[in-house]
């Protein structure tokens, strides 16, 4: 069957949707002609809105209701989603309550998603016509592109995913002084959205001072700027960047020999780049959370974790050897 329009809901966070972001060229491969709109967060719209294959990015500013406590505005983005015209097929990808309110206020002939059994919030099942049974513990790049499968009748095989095109795309190439033409560049992401998931600071100051490469690091707010400083306290090597926009973070991530990070979008947008990567995983399962390539790889505490219950007090991640990381540090850049 071949669908003219499809929609994708994938509203946040940032590396959920370059997990989701596969699922684009995998369609125009087999349905060159179809047009794809992606409905997103405000925040995370920068990911999409360059993209060659993305015909419309929708902007949803449900957050901004939530923090508002407005029904009123959370009812006035439904009636404008509303607005948008028809759509042959909606894939929620996300699976939560939001973005199937949001999927099925859409125009559609159909609307795809996960079954209650398979997605973190079980109730948003109900506002799809057709459901895909396919465990939440599963990989989550498989899971999305086996709802794409699903959804369209695709049959896609491992070497669609390991040779992959680049699946992020920037404005402009992001110019940075400090980027090195001598030695291998390496980026270090301290921090993440929970402060358990991130790799002691004093260990990834001694990483630099382990390997003869050029260090960056990268913030995104005051506190993993004040993360970055201590590590330059520590090891004066490293160069901090500015403050950049997701825009300028996708030229700078492809512009890298190798990213180092905990389970965090930017770390993942190494994958989308493919750009060698090392994710470091403590509280969050390493095997459901990155896809595991030749070039990305991952090294996790030894922590058991159960997808759909983390344990939020979890700091098995300063368990992680140092001699571990800087093993598979030297073996990526050979």
């Amino acid at each position: 069957m071949v669908f003219m329009r499809i929609a994708i809901v994938k509203l946040s966070a940032l590396g959920d949707i370059v997990h989701a972001m596969i699922a684009l060229q995998l369609i125009k491969k087999y349905h060159k002609t179809t047009s794809i709109d992606w409905f997103v967060e405000e925040n995370y719209k920068e990911l999409l809105e360059h993209h060659p294959e993305i015909n419309k990015v929708h902007v949803i500013n449900l957050k901004k209701a939530k923090y508002k406590k407005s029904i009123f505005l959370f009812f006035k983005e439904l009636r404008r989603v509303r607005k948008l015209g028809y759509y042959d097929l909606v894939i929620d990808m996300q699976g939560l309550i939001k973005s199937a309110i949001v999927s099925k206020m859409i125009p559609s002939g159909i609307t795809i998603g996960f079954d209650r059994f398979s997605s973190r919030e079980g109730f948003s099942a109900l506002f799809y016509n057709k459901r895909l049974n396919y465990g939440y513990e599963k990989n989550v790049i498989e899971r999305n592109i086996a709802l794409v499968e699903f959804a369209i009748g695709l049959h896609v095989n491992e070497q669609d995913i390991i040779n992959k095109a680049p699946i992020l795309f920037s404005s402009q190439k992001y110019l940075m002084a400090d980027l090195s033409n001598t030695k291998k560049n390496i980026l270090i992401i301290p921090g993440a959205s929970n402060k358990l998931k991130c790799y002691p600071i004093s260990n990834l100051a001694k990483l630099t001072e382990l390997i003869d490469e050029n260090f960056l690091i990268i913030w995104g707010n005051e506190n993993e700027k004040m993360m970055a400083d201590q590590i330059k306290i520590i090891s004066p090597k490293v160069h901090i960047c500015n403050k950049l926009s997701i825009d300028s973070l996708i030229s700078l991530i492809s512009q890298m020999d190798l990213v180092i990070g905990p389970d965090t979008g930017p770390t993942h947008m190494a994958w989308g780049l493919n750009i060698p990567s090392i994710t470091l995983f403590g509280l969050t399962p390493g095997d459901r959370n990155t896809y595991i390539t030749k070039i990305n790889k991952i090294i996790e505490s030894n922590s058991v974790v159960n997808p759909k219950k983390i344990n939020k007090m979890d700091n098995s991640i300063k368990n992680i050897s140092l001699s571990d990381i800087e093993v598979l540090i030297k073996k990526l850049l050979r």
